[in-house]
């Protein structure tokens, strides 16, 4: 039976940038998938950004429910990154038992840390929301 916070999980990743991804890992049968960079971005449609080829962390698995995009799609998708090799332009994706999967994602989900309220500061002085002050009553 799938969760709640598992359907809100899957949702993100299945409209988010890196659908594509998600949606490929979801359909390969193997348990260990070696794939490179360029690899990635045949699969995604656009190149990856240059973070992805400069910073180890961008392949990061998340552990908790504000992670970044791509890792929602892969670790949506059952899979974990393996070993990354930036300077090769290399990686592995492990798949993930169900428990384990279900474990990372399995934490009450809280849309805020998620989308995070911002306070848009004070009401600008002399600004109304009256009728008679938006509209000019001259009919």
């Amino acid at each position: 039976m799938v969760s709640a916070k598992d359907k809100k999980h899957e949702s993100l990743a299945e409209r988010g940038k890196y659908a594509a991804l998600h949606d490929y890992l979801q359909q390969i049968e193997i348990d260990v998938w070696e794939t490179t960079f360029s690899e990635i971005e045949m699969i995604l449609g656009f190149p990856l950004p240059k973070s992805a080829r400069l910073h180890r962390p961008w392949w990061g698995n998340q552990k908790t429910n504000n992670g970044h995009s791509q890792a929602w799609a892969w670790e949506s998708a059952g899979w974990q990154i393996s070993d990354v090799d930036v300077e090769r332009e290399k990686l592995i994706f492990k798949r993930q038992p169900i428990n384990e999967t279900r474990k990372t994602l399995d934490e009450d989900f809280d849309f805020e840390k998620f989308w995070p309220v911002h306070d848009c500061g004070q009401w600008p002085e002399g600004l109304s929301l009256r009728r008679e002050d938006m509209y000019d009553e001259r009919i």
